[in-house]
Order: C-alpha cells, then sequence, then structure tokens
C-alpha cells in the first residue's frame, strides 16, 4: 500500500514551538551532533527557516556540509517526521528574518526573558525529504482530524458585508459580528492606536462579560501591543508556557480593566493597515490550544486591511458631509447636577469622582460641555470639530470620526448623566440628564 505524499503544509502544528525540535548534524569525521531548538518556521512547501542561536558545533557543521536533519512533532496527534534540510542562505534583514524577530520578541516578552531571544539571522532551508517517524505505541485513541473551514469564502463574506457599511458604528459592528457568526471567533476585539502611537484603546469586543470600552494596553506588551509595534500578525497556538498573559495584555495601571479570558490557551493578533499607517489592531483569544491556523490568521488580516481602509474613508466622508441644522429639543436637566472634572495634563475626563475617559476623546467632550455651558450648542458637525485649533487635534486628522466611536460607546457604556447620539452623518449630539459643574485641573484655554 502507498502511503500518502507527506506536505510540508500538512505539518504546520509542529511548528509551532510546543515540543521542542531537534536538529541533527556530523562533522567532517561523521561525529553526529544533537541540539534543541524551540522553533522551526514554515516559508513555503519547500522551504524552511531557523533561527540562527545554535550552539557553535552545530553551525560550524551546517557551514561546512551544508545538511541537517531535524524532527518535528506535532503537539496535537503527537506524530513525529523526520526532515531533511539543505542549507541555502543566511539572512539579517528582509520578511523572514522579520517575521521570525517578531515572534521570538513576543514569546520572550511572554515568557519574562526580554531581550535574550534577539535574533542574529535566519537560516533558509530547502527541505529535501519528509520522513514520517513511525510511533512504538500510537496514541489511542487518534485525534480526530479537525473538520476543513474553507475560509477565503468566509473572509469574502465579511469582507462584503463590511463594504456594504458607509458608518462607522456599523462597519465596525459588521466585522465583529461576522467575526463571530462566519468564522466562530468568540472572544474578540478591536483597538485602535493613540495619536502618538504609544497606546492602544479598546473601542468595540465580542464575547465577554464586560465591554471594557476605553481601556489601554501599551504598544510592545503583550500579543496585541507586539503586534502593534511591528505591524506584523502574531499568531500563538499553544500559551501553555507563556503563564504572563495576565500582566501582559492589561498594563500594569490601566484605569479600565481590559476584557480577556482568565485562561487563554491561542491568541491571535493581526494589525488593520491602510496607506501604510497602524489604523488598529483586531485580537482574538480561545481557550482552546490550537483553536487559530494559519489559514485563520491570513484571513483575519485580509479583513483588518478592509475594515482598517472602510474606516478611513467613512471618517473622510464624514468630513465632506454637511449637516443640516435642526434645532435640538431641551435637554432634560430637572434639578439635578453632576460633577465633571477634566485635567489638562492627560485629557482625562471624571464624572461624579469617576473615572471616563482620557486622551483625545476626552478633549472632545470636555469641549461639547463647555460648548454647550457658554453658548447652549449641542449640535456638533465633525466639519466644525477639525476647523476649530482650541481642540489641539493631531495633525492627521483621519480618525476623529474613531475617536468619536470610542467616546459615544463609552459613554453608553457607563450609562450616567451624558451621552452622545448621532442625529444624521457626519453630526454628534450631547444629550444631559442634569447640568455639569465643570472642574478644570489646571489652566483651561479659552474658547475662540
Amino acid at each position: 500500500m502507498t502511503r500518502p505524499v507527506i506536505r510540508l503544509g500538512d505539518l504546520r502544528n509542529s511548528f509551532e514551538g510546543v515540543i521542542p525540535s531537534i536538529i541533527g548534524t556530523i562533522d567532517d569525521d561523521g561525529m553526529p551532533n544533537i541540539s534543541y531548538l524551540s522553533h522551526v518556521y514554515y516559508i513555503d512547501e519547500t522551504h524552511v527557516a531557523l533561527s540562527n542561536q545554535f550552539f557553535s558545533k552545530t553551525a560550524a557543521n551546517v557551514r561546512r556540509l551544508g545538511v541537517a536533519t531535524v524532527m518535528v512533532v506535532d503537539a496535537l496527534s503527537g506524530a513525529q517526521h523526520l526532515l531533511d534540510l539543505q542549507f541555502e542562505q543566511s539572512c539579517d534583514s528582509g520578511e523572514v528574518f522579520e517575521r521570525i524577530s517578531t515572534h521570538l520578541d513576543v514569546m520572550s516578552h511572554l515568557r519574562g526573558h526580554e531581550g535574550l531571544m534577539k535574533l542574529k539571522s535566519a537560516d533558509i532551508y530547502r527541505v529535501t525529504q519528509i520522513r514520517e517517524v513511525l510511533a512504538a505505541a500510537p496514541l489511542a485513541p487518534p485525534p480526530e482530524p479537525r473538520p476543513h473551514r474553507d475560509r477565503i469564502s468566509h473572509a469574502a463574506r465579511i469582507i462584503s458585508a463590511i463594504g456594504a457599511e458607509a458608518d462607522s458604528d456599523t462597519i465596525l459592528d459588521a466585522a465583529l459580528d461576522g467575526l463571530r457568526d462566519e468564522m466562530a471567533f468568540r472572544n474578540l476585539m478591536v483597538l485602535l492606536p493613540n495619536e502618538d502611537e504609544t497606546v492602544l484603546t479598546m473601542v468595540a469586543s465580542r464575547g465577554y462579560d464586560r465591554y471594557g470600552t476605553g481601556a489601554e494596553v501599551p504598544v510592545g506588551t503583550g500579543v496585541i501591543g507586539m503586534t502593534a509595534a511591528s505591524k506584523r500578525p502574531v499568531l500563538i497556538a499553544d500559551l501553555t508556557r507563556a503563564r504572563r498573559y495576565a500582566r501582559a495584555i492589561t498594563g500594569d495601571t490601566a484605569q479600565i480593566p481590559l476584557p480577556g479570558l482568565e485562561a487563554p490557551q491561542c491568541q491571535m493578533a493581526v494589525p488593520m493597515m491602510a496607506k501604510g499607517r497602524l489604523r488598529g489592531v483586531i485580537f482574538a483569544e480561545s481557550e482552546l490550544s490550537f483553536a487559530f491556523t494559519h489559514e485563520d490568521e491570513a484571513a483575519l488580516g485580509l479583513i483588518a486591511n478592509q475594515l482598517a481602509s472602510c474606516l478611513l474613508l467613512a471618517d473622510l466622508q464624514a468630513q465632506a458631509v454637511q449637516p443640516s441644522i435642526a434645532l435640538p429639543p431641551a435637554p432634560d436637566t430637572d434639578s439635578r447636577r453632576f460633577r465633571f472634572r477634566y485635567f489638562l495634563h492627560d485629557d482625562s475626563v471624571f464624572i461624579d469622582n469617576e473615572y471616563l475617559i482620557r486622551g483625545v476623546p476626552g478633549r472632545l467632550l470636555y469641549y461639547f460641555v463647555r460648548k454647550f455651558t457658554e453658548s447652549g450648542q449641542r449640535d456638533f458637525s465633525n466639519r466644525e470639530i477639525r476647523r476649530d485649533s482650541s481642540l489641539r487635534l493631531p495633525d492627521f486628522k483621519d480618525n476623529l470620526e474613531t475617536r468619536l466611536i470610542l467616546l459615544r460607546r463609552r459613554l453608553d457604556e457607563k450609562a450616567g448623566p451624558l451621552r452622545l447620539s448621532r442625529p444624521e452623518r457626519g453630526q454628534v449630539r450631547l444629550e444631559f440628564d442634569g447640568l455639569p459643574d465643570i472642574e478644570v485641573v489646571g489652566a483651561a484655554p479659552a474658547l475662540p
């Protein structure tokens, strides 16, 4: 009976580093040498890459004879395979090098070994033969094969749904609902960078017992932050060896806790890129190891970039809209008053002594509230907001709409005395339950 041909792509579960691989080489005299590898990296159907962090003997043997044999182990099935390798080249820059370097940086951070796994170079090998190692005692019963999932069709439907929407709110919902319903990703969130790309702020989520809108993750911290820093996707198939997750994802001084699973086993994050810039990060996690595949990662990357482009387009279109002028009904203020505190040093807002938001969204809310108390204005257009120099908006003014989404959803989540509604596209309206007593910590700039 002819055994089926083994494709390198069929062994992707063996390349996740859950079970270390073994590399064997020989010297000029035929003396064997064995070393352990943390990862073997899949390049294509005929090539793999190894990080050049070997013991000197292994590196010397490879450089002299140009051949090696690696044994990889599938962490789900226990299947073992031998890969006969022919050395082709070593690289210290480029796509393969950057991908491996990013992965090592993430794993170093999650394991508490920052800076100890810096990549010197990536060695590219051609796989000349794949051989199955027959187990002396096979697993009983063997794990059931996972069903095939047509991720291209799923991604196409989600991208179509995103493209059919024109409003930023509905665009975000279409993306997250599609990932949940089409691709069965149960725990999701979208995070957007602040103006200097040092912090990511959570703006929408699915699958958690609390929303956490406004929660922050420092760029460069954890799977989410490392994805933002590198602008490259990160997939960790099994987090068993990376137990620093809780500290890595939430940061140390978060005003709003980030929602997350208590014991995640698999995490995936992809950057949202448009016009060459980071527009956000989509993050997914699961309590099951190997819940996400590299096909999932590729499909999510397509969706993330479509989401970034559609949000950018929606913001530009909202800027061009000239809303109709209508007199809103008088706010239902009754006799209630609430405390509104605004801190100039970081644009943070507290309502009745509870933290609400900071950064550009906090600055916007203070602007709206102050305008109302001084002139009674409650309706604001995107065009007007952009043109007001007192707001000190960042030079790149193509994400105002997403900042307003963050502010609006955070206000709705708090269910306090302030809300933002959208009477029409390109316009927001300030809604009150009571009247604010404004306190500014620091000297407030004068309104024009």
